[in-house]
């Protein structure tokens, strides 16, 4: 894969405009198609296929086919002012006139007044009306909301305190806008610091946009077909431009390390590709593969957000590996640092190529050295320190301190995660400036906190002798059970075989007792078809958001458990290691359980929700700690593959365990700090969102990169290594032979140099494509590979 990634790289660099023009096309394309795609219909009906509540769903709408499940409702919520009743004349004149008007709009099906419906609260300070569509949310026009928003003004000029609930006006979640722009900036400056060139802390910038700009557009285009919403979108953007980043950012830094070592700049973008892209690949190929088995869970959204999020990831990958290396051939010497260009640049790699194959000369005789037990006077010095190997070798001196301390830490923090709880928040977990919010809130106060949250129950007699005198009988039982505060009258449909009912829980749609009600009430049904003949079915919104929360909570573990020995597998193949697959597995499991402890002792449990602008606590959102898994999972994996992997190839060329650790962080430990920083920057800025879901993911994934980028990558790693010396890299001889080669270090591409070497300096080229300071670089060659060892 690396000879592969590495003609890739050299062919990008030397045709580096038509590489250019082609993903400018690409971009151009995607985004007519975005600009002339019709807009993204609503996503569907089918939340979670299998549950309870969505066969109670599915049957309503065959045995009541003339009602539009999914049309669009605004519920408007009257508040007297304080001491006054809705009832009195003025109030009632100003209700009765905004559900007159309301019900002249094309677009709506119905609008009946509380004082008809019986919906006014028991002292008279709260009323309702509820507005019925024709049409889905997204198809109700603008003229149909401004009608609408203009009446709801006049009522309000009355005195009375209106707000509006349900899906006709509520307020979508906006894609992008200030949470890509902070994370942009915060991403910029570190690579500033990181590269000390504008040039080069553009260039990831410019091709993550690109990147992002690519996905969201092809999204954007195949909305409608596809019914992909505006979360899918946003979650796609902000795991995009954080990998996309990451991706060239590391691309770039080895080709910056590779001009240093005096090769001319389209054999270091070869080299780079070759070597940094083959993790890159790897890695991407991780995340890919986490997002897309999300789709096994069964949730058709779940698998929308993984599907579009992992189309995001694998446009990032092949940027990475092709127009980041065509856009190092239009400016080669501008990503370099300050210092170097002030040097000279790429003239003085030219004249130094001779004392650059003297340094390599050095550094295969310093790699034998330490593989015999010795160390040259250079290595003695310590002269390539960096802060990297600095902390390499203050956890080698202490490693089991390091280990055990880092576990304790992350073991305290995963404790919350025994007490998740999973759900499904709506409105009163928006922020109080939102109107639904506010709406949820009046109505609760004078209806009481179930009334947010009623239970719909379809009764199906079909076949029975008196179905009406079965439905009294189920309706009857329902409303003794305890915790039912209220049933509706029963209605039929045209058959007379089926019939629908509300119950009013006395609790609040999220709480625990809400769950226990529609527990009991199936619990029920078993006697009640033995003696009625008739079953019955629970769903709506809160039974509906109860049954996927309870089936996902039931998958994660299993999810989680697929996850490591996915990890497991890819790690054995990439490292030919038992136990660093091993201890990279644990690691993601205790940064992952942190995590989600976290999530859990501030989302759930209230812990600086307020610094976060979280108003309101309760469950975790349902899809998201499955989705933090599938996600974490890809992004631990990045960091153990470009921080072990130089490791390894240190071992590989001879050097000794404790040393080949150290050589690993010294070339890799900034730039995956650097890498990580950027992620948290991206991840953070979503916080701000005011959709519920995105806050949760954004600081979930925040967290989870900051724990095992710094806790269990910077820190468990290196510790455990050094407790296990060369057996870290041990496999038993029959399983190294039976496992394919996978090349992700580089080694083939130091072979060929050798190859080059000799070939050049009989006056041949190692590559047939090569001429001129190519050819010369070929003649330079590299590291000679030492004998692998297992």
């Amino acid at each position: 894969m690396a000879t592969l990634l590495y003609r890739l790289g050299r062919t990008a660099f030397r045709r580096r405009r038509l590489v250019a023009l082609l993903w400018a096309v690409v971009l151009v394309a995607v985004g007519v198609g975005a600009a002339k795609a019709p807009a993204a219909g609503d996503s569907g009906t089918t939340f979670m296929p299998g549950i309870e509540a969505q066969k109670a769903f599915d049957l309503i709408g065959q045995r009541f086919p003339g009602a539009d499940a999914d049309g669009a409702t605004a519920r408007i919520v009257f508040i007297a002012p304080g001491g006054e009743k809705v009832t009195a004349a003025d109030h009632r004149a100003a209700i009765d006139t905004l559900v007159s008007e309301a019900a002249g709009e094309p677009q709506v099906d119905s609008a009946v007044s509380p004082f008809k419906a019986h919906a006014v609260s028991k002292d008279a300070s709260t009323a309702y009306a509820t507005v019925t569509y024709k049409v889905k949310a997204d198809d109700v026009s603008d003229a149909s909301k401004d009608a609408l928003e203009g009446a709801v003004s006049q009522a309000r000029d009355s005195g009375l305190t209106v707000e509006v609930g349900g899906t006709a006006l509520a307020t979508q979640p906006a894609a992008g806008g200030s949470a890509e722009v902070i994370g942009i900036a915060l991403a910029a400056v570190v690579l500033l610091v990181t590269f000390g060139s504008l040039a080069a802390a553009g260039l990831p910038l410019l091709t993550a946009v690109i990147g992002v700009g690519i996905s969201m557009c092809a999204i954007l285009a195949l909305g409608s077909t596809f019914g992909l919403d505006l979360t899918t979108g946003t979650l796609a953007s902000m795991l995009g431009l954080a990998v996309g980043i990451d991706y060239a950012l590391f691309v770039i830094s080895r080709y910056r390390e590779e001009r240093a070592r005096g090769r001319d700049p389209q054999e270091a973008a070869g080299r780079a590709v070759g070597t940094a892209g083959s993790a890159v690949v790897f890695a991407g190929l991780t995340v890919v593969i986490a997002l897309a088995g999300l789709s096994v869970i069964g949730v058709p959204m779940l698998t929308k957000m993984g599907l579009c999020a992992a189309g995001a990831v694998v446009t990032a990958v092949l940027i990475a590996l092709t127009l980041v290396p065509a856009l190092l051939g239009m400016w080669p010497n501008a990503v370099l640092a300050r210092r170097t260009r002030k040097a000279g640049g790429a003239r003085k790699a030219g004249r130094t190529r001779k004392a650059a194959r003297g340094r390599e000369a050095g550094e295969v005789g310093r790699a034998r050295g330490t593989a015999t037990g010795g160390a040259t006077a250079q290595d003695q010095a310590g002269d390539c320190d960096n802060g990297g190997a600095r902390w390499a070798r203050f956890v080698q001196r202490r490693p089991l301190a390091v280990l055990l301390v880092g576990v304790a830490c992350l073991g305290a923090l995963a404790l919350p995660a025994t007490h998740l709880d999973m759900g499904m928040p709506g409105d009163e977990a928006k922020p109080t400036s939102t109107t639904e919010r506010r709406a949820y809130d009046a109505l609760a106060h004078g209806f009481g906190a179930g009334f947010n949250g009623p239970l719909t129950v379809v009764v199906d007699a079909k076949g029975v002798h008196d179905p009406r005198s079965a439905v009294q009988d189920v309706t009857a039982t329902i409303e003794r059970t305890a915790g039912v505060v209220s049933v509706s009258p029963a209605r039929f449909n045209a058959a007379g075989d089926t019939a629908l009912f509300s119950a009013v829980p006395a609790t609040g749609p999220s709480d625990q007792a809400t769950k226990d009600i529609v527990r009991t009430i199936r619990a029920e049904r078993p006697a009640l078809a033995a003696d009625t003949g008739a079953t019955y079915e629970v769903t709506g919104t809160t039974a509906m958001n109860i049954d996927v929360a309870g089936a996902l909570q039931d998958a994660l573990v299993p999810y989680l458990g697929v996850i490591v020995l996915l990890s497991l597998a890819l790690l054995l193949l990439v490292f030919r290691s038992l136990l660093v697959p091993l201890k990279a597995a644990l690691g993601f499991l205790l940064s992952v359980l942190a995590s989600l402890g976290t999530v859990v002792a501030v989302f759930q449990w209230g812990w600086g929700a307020r610094l976060l602008g979280v108003e309101q606590t309760g469950p975790i959102m349902s899809l998201m700690p499955i989705f933090l898994v599938g996600i974490v999972f890809g992004l631990a994996m990045d960091y153990e593959v470009f921080l072990v992997a130089r490791m390894r190839e240190a071992y590989v060329h001879g050097e000794r365990p404790a040393q080949a650790v150290v050589s690993g962080f010294r070339h890799s430990a900034r730039v995956v700090t650097a890498a990580a920083v950027i992620m948290i920057a991206v991840f953070s800025g979503f916080v701000g969102s005011d959709e519920s879901m995105i806050k949760t993911i954004g600081f979930g994934l925040a967290v989870a990169v900051l724990l095992d980028a710094f806790v269990v990558r910077m820190a468990l790693v290196p510790a455990v290594l050094a407790l296990l010396g060369a057996k870290a890299w041990w496999l038993p001889r029959w399983l190294d032979r039976a496992l394919p080669r996978i090349d992700v270090e580089g080694t083939g591409l130091t072979a060929k140099s050798g190859a080059s070497g000799a070939s050049a300096k009989s006056g041949a080229s190692g590559d047939p494509g090569a001429s001129g300071p190519a050819a010369e670089a070929g003649e330079s060659g590299a590291l000679p590979q030492e004998p692998a060892r297992t």
